[in-house]
């Protein structure tokens, strides 16, 4: 999960599918993310002191983290989200041990 508050992304599942816009926050815990003018909701809120006439608000809400691509500041394409170190590792320890057996097979 290389994503950072800021961040352009475009949604890329949903029925927000298509629309873009910057990372507002994320929570890692649950795994996603408030994207500014994407999955608008209408919130019903009673008048308070912050709030004296209350009624209905339009605030966004959050999306799962799987359902949105970061986008390149250059050509406003997708970017893969990168690898985790892990799964780098297997693939390396998998290179080098079918390597070997080529070269034993080989001799």
């Amino acid at each position: 999960m290389k994503m950072k508050v800021g961040d352009n992304v475009r949604v890329i599942t949903g029925t927000n599918k298509g629309k873009e816009g910057k990372v507002l926050k994320i929570f890692r815990k649950e795994g996603r993310v408030v994207v500014d003018g994407v999955n608008v909701v209408k919130k019903h809120m009673k008048p308070n002191r912050t709030n004296e006439t209350g009624g209905i608000l339009e605030v966004e809400a959050p999306i799962h983290i799987s359902n949105v691509k970061v986008l390149t500041k250059e050509t406003k394409k997708e970017e893969k989200v990168k690898e985790s170190k892990k799964e780098v590792k297997k693939e390396v320890k998998e290179k080098k041990a079918s390597k070997k057996k080529e070269t034993k097979e080989s001799k």
